[in-house]
């Protein structure tokens, strides 16, 4: 395990996925709520992929097809926090 490996889901928080998420939409942040479905709320795929290049900027590994299978704050917690 290198040292990326250990640190690469450290970065994220439910803030700052909302914060992301709210930027990108146009939306204040605290208006999104973590289980509601974010492709309805208007995160579409040109979107999704660019809040993947911004967390990936950041050392946050994610895939983009496991990102869009459930997509709600919630559940990318869960894939995003999960220890290898």
């Amino acid at each position: 395990m290198t040292n990326d490996d250990t640190v690469r889901h450290s970065v994220i928080t439910e803030e700052r996925m909302r914060a992301d998420i709210a930027r990108l939409l146009g939306e204040p942040a605290d208006s999104i709520d973590p289980h509601e479905n974010l492709l309805d709320r208007g995160l579409d795929s040109i979107r999704l992929m660019s809040l993947l290049e911004t967390w990936r900027k950041d050392g946050i590994s994610a895939d983009f097809a496991d990102l869009a299978e459930e997509p709600t704050i919630a559940a990318w917690l869960v894939l995003l926090t999960q220890q290898p």
